[in-house]
């Protein structure tokens, strides 16, 4: 039988004598901010450290990349107090769609209650996260930070009181709700790579690719009886990286999806495709299984061709490209 370890606490103070010049810049890595990404279930790309929101400075300020929202950091590297709290309550105020993510030590009661009202009273745009940080290791083992979610935004609940609000969740509404439930479902218990946001009675979901302002967009028409999926490019650049894609990487991009594509540019619009579609009625339940199957199957493909290309592209690129 092998010999088991000891859980040992380690004092966070032991690790990192200074928030701002130790615990901050430590999650803001790349490696460390995509573990708390993992654990909120928010793929994370920081745009800056120690950023000016309001009359406050926030400690990590980050993009969703599924959606190109505001995810605010605040750390604590003590128990939680009523002056964190404030600023919080400021950032979420200034900006019009934002993910509060606050980490502490410890947190009070009072403050624990306090963001489960918060989520609670919010609308979807705004959601609070409370997270505890603990150091541990066994022996003479590196060690290992843990991240334990004390308050969190109940995402079903508000989702639908949100849509009530706007729609009145009409059939179709609660087609398409019921729809991507399902699909999220699916995606979970096949053990996807690929993380789902959360369900919304629209004809479209989104899914992050490792970059803002680029995303994977899945959708259902019921007019057309048709699926598909494809590449969004965003951003006041998307035009540029759009020529860069096409013109160096549709062969290679084609080739590896084992698929052609509909490239649309779109110059005049606020985005550009890169799109492939599927026959299948959406309204036929019987038939989700099969159509979520190819879901699944294509958004992953997209995922492992697409994520290494966009995460290397940059705008010089445009130079090697004969016509800009």
């Amino acid at each position: 039988m092998k010999k088991l370890g000891i859980l040992e606490k380690v004092e966070l103070r032991d690790v990192w004598t200074s928030e701002a010049g130790h615990f901050t810049p430590w999650l803001a890595s790349e490696k460390n901010i995509a573990l708390l990404g993992d654990t909120i279930g928010i793929e994370l790309e920081v745009e800056a450290q120690e950023q000016n929101v309001g009359p406050f400075r926030a400690d990590i300020l980050c993009k969703d990349t599924a959606n190109n929202n505001w995810v605010l950091i605040e750390n604590q590297l003590e128990k939680t107090d009523h002056i964190h709290l404030g600023q919080l309550l400021t950032y979420a105020a200034g900006l019009e769609a934002v993910t509060i993510v606050w980490i502490a030590q410890d947190f009070t009661d009072e403050h624990r209650t306090a963001l489960d009202w918060l989520n609670e009273k919010t609308d979807e745009d705004v959601n609070f996260f409370g997270l505890e940080i603990e150091l541990w290791k066994i022996g003479d083992s590196d060690i290992a930070p843990k991240f334990n979610i004390i308050s969190k935004p109940n995402d079903w609940s508000r989702s639908i009181k949100s849509e009530v609000k706007k729609t009145g969740l009409s059939d179709t509404k609660l087609l398409q709700l019921d729809y991507w439930t399902t699909f999220k479902e699916f995606m979970e218990k096949s053990g996807s790579f690929v993380k789902c946001q959360k369900p919304h009675p629209q004809h479209w979901t989104t899914f992050a690719i490792g970059r803002s302002y680029f995303y994977i967009v899945a959708r259902m028409n019921t007019r057309d009886k048709e699926i598909g999926l494809y590449l969004n490019v965003a951003g006041d650049d998307k035009v540029s990286y759009f020529k860069i894609l096409k013109a160096k990487y549709k062969e290679q991009i084609e080739r590896q999806i084992g698929m052609e594509m509909d490239w649309r540019e779109l110059p005049e619009a606020k985005e550009s495709h890169l799109e492939v579609y599927y026959k299948a009625d959406p309204t036929d339940q019987k038939d989700w299984e099969r159509q979520h199957q190819w879901l699944k199957n294509t958004i992953e493909t997209f995922h492992r061709v697409l994520s290494p290309i966009i995460k290397k592209l940059d705008i010089s690129e445009l130079n090697d490209i004969e016509e800009i």
